[in-house]
């Protein structure tokens, strides 16, 4: 039986980066991963453009919504083995304390919800923020967990966020 490992992704307002991170980990991870995303101070609504592109992307967005950190730090909350920021904000906050001691690490990515312009530079930045979440949730989901230590873990969890590639 494949261990499924819990994994939690959080920005400030979970309403762009955290819930396309999300989407990609569920549908990437398939059977070895379940994702979960939320924010210190949520918006209340996911963006108009991450559901735009994960229905262009044929991802189920009816499940998505804007929650906050909170729900997850509760005794019945789901256990998390990682819990990754993906805004800058919610990686220098003040975060709860996670049951089992999850391995965290930040993997910052700009946010597609504060470009301003046309509609085009808009999902523009949309794609690019997936882009880069999707190529790190590829390199994440490719690593050998069963053969890792945990510093080794730790080590490469914190690479994969500062990865060049992932802007590509």
């Amino acid at each position: 039986m494949t261990r499924v490992f819990n994994v939690l992704f959080l920005c400030t307002g979970n309403s762009a980066r955290s819930i396309l991170a999300e989407a990609t980990l569920n549908k990437l991870g398939a059977g070895r991963f379940r994702a979960y995303s939320a924010g210190s101070q949520p918006k209340g609504t996911v963006h108009p453009g991450a559901i735009r592109l994960l229905e262009r992307l044929n991802y189920d967005v009816s499940e998505f919504r804007s929650k906050s950190w909170d729900e997850f730090a509760t005794p019945d909350a789901p256990r998390f083995a990682f819990i990754f920021t993906v805004c800058d904000n919610a990686a220098n906050e003040t975060c709860p304390i996670w049951p089992g001691h999850p391995m965290t690490a930040h993997w910052g990515v700009p946010d597609p919800a504060a470009v301003e312009g046309t509609e085009e530079e808009v999902e523009a930045a949309f794609v690019r923020a997936h882009m880069m979440l999707s190529n790190r949730i590829g390199l994440f989901t490719a690593l050998p967990f069963d053969a890792l230590d945990e510093l080794v873990l730790r080590n490469h969890l914190r690479e994969i966020g500062a990865h060049e590639d992932a802007e590509a």
